[in-house]
This record gives C-alpha cells, structure tokens and sequence, in this order.
C-alpha cells in the first residue's frame, strides 16, 4: 500500500498545528494565559500560552507536521516498496 504524500503531510500539519491550538487555548481557559516561557516556546519562536502565542503555535506546528508527515510517508513509501520487491 502506498501513502498519498500530500494528503499524508496535510493531515499530520492540521492535526498538530490544531492539536496545539486547542491544548493552548484549554490551559487558557481553565489555568489562564501566563506568557511565560515554555519549552514548545523554545523551539517555536514567539509562542506562549497566550491568545496571540495560540496563533503562532499553530502557524509553527502547522509547518512542523507539513514537513515531519512529508518526510514520513516518502520513507513509508520507500521501505513498502522495498519490501514488495523482495517478497516477490
């Protein structure tokens, strides 16, 4: 079976970048926005548990799930490929 790399890394870019989004604006609601540093902010820059950091964060995740689910299907593909021509 072969993986659709676009529909793949779209998927993993939309389910992180608004997996995010949504944990953001839940630790809002419930704790409230605090702006300090986090360590997703260390490696998304200009995010923090805040309205505006939520937006941010999802832009950066975003692109992070675009690339990461990329990368995941071409090697997916790669190695299925791989092993049907050695079973055969």
């Amino acid at each position: 079976m072969k993986l659709n790399v676009k529909a793949f890394s779209l998927t993993c870019g939309l389910l992180w970048g608004l997996g995010l989004f949504i944990l953001t604006w839940w630790i809002i609601i419930f704790d409230g926005a605090t702006g300090e540093p986090t360590l997703i902010g260390r490696l998304y820059r200009g995010y923090s548990i805040s309205a505006s950091g939520s937006f941010i964060g999802l832009i950066w995740a975003f692109v992070d799930g675009l690339i990461v689910g990329a990368i995941f299907a071409r090697l997916y593909n790669l190695l299925s490929k791989r092993n049907s021509s050695e079973e055969t």
